[in-house]
């Protein structure tokens, strides 16, 4: 949790914002629920949600940001009259661009953004989700030593790839129109795939109940995203939708292959056992 919880933050997100999310998600996420191991809600993202909600400003990464140290520019040119350079701002992600644009992403400076600059996280975005490459890594690690479930990785995958591919079919606006396979290296998809969807407390502990909750957190994260014009994201929302049905969906399977079973026992008298 403490490693996670910095890592679904902008990196502009002032550090006593990060304290806040953080002492609220433990307290009220988990230990009010009984401690480690009895939450519902994923803590990391109950954080982030927090922050979301209390300071979108803040999350949306739409914020200017103006160093006070900055160089003043009369030091370059006489005629300025000493006011400061910007030495740093913050722009939309891509994934705020594609609400308009689609698939024609450009950085702050102009310069196209390609599938492979999505791939590799030559990107704004929070600490954790911007690379790709970083998170398949990071699955590799999580399916090897046994901690992460492959089970539902591969299940939130093909959820995203179905919305996406009948959002391409559909093709109403830009947003339809982006190639399926961009959903899945644009934003947090890539990062809630690997580290938020496989929380072993809050996700389906049943084999088929991780393919159906897999399924439908890739499946609703393509779909808040695409349809939701006010908030470009959906991963964080669709988790954490998902973690409160977990359990739902592990009581139908497990009545399910109940009554499965119960088809196929035999009701044996008295008599047949004593012949």
């Amino acid at each position: 949790t403490g490693m996670l919880i910095p890592l679904v933050m902008p990196p502009t997100i002032p550090l006593w914002m990060v304290a806040v999310a953080t002492i609220f998600a433990v307290i009220i996420g988990k230990e009010a629920f009984g401690g480690t191991g009895m939450n519902i809600l994923n803590i990391a993202l109950t954080a982030r949600v927090f922050l979301f909600f209390a300071y979108p400003k803040q999350m949306s990464g739409d914020k200017v940001w103006i160093s006070q140290d900055a160089v003043p520019l009369q030091s370059l040119n006489g005629d300025l009259n000493g006011a400061n350079i910007v030495d740093g701002y913050t722009g939309a992600t891509p994934l705020g661009q594609a609400v308009e644009k689609g698939s024609n992403l450009v950085s702050s400076v102009g310069d196209p953004i390609g599938f492979m600059d999505l791939f590799y996280g030559a990107i704004p975005g929070s600490i954790g989700e911007t690379s790709t490459v970083a998170c398949l890594i990071g699955a590799a690690i999580l399916i090897i030593t046994g901690i992460g479930s492959w089970r539902v990785m591969l299940s939130v995958l093909v959820g995203g790839v179905t919305m996406g591919s009948l959002f391409n079919l559909i093709g109403a606006n830009p947003f339809m129109e982006t190639p399926w396979y961009y959903h899945l290296v644009m934003g947090s998809f890539a990062f809630g795939l690997v580290y938020m969807a496989t929380d072993p407390v809050t996700a389906a502990q049943t084999n088929t109940g991780k393919y159906i909750y897999g399924f439908l957190i890739g499946l609703m994260a393509v779909l808040i995203r695409v349809i939701n014009p006010a908030y470009p994201e959906g991963m964080m929302l669709a988790i954490l939708l998902m973690n409160v049905f977990a359990p739902l969906i592990d009581h139908y399977v497990i009545d399910a292959n109940k009554q499965s079973r119960l088809k196929r026992a035999v009701l044996v008298s008295n008599q047949e056992i004593k012949e």
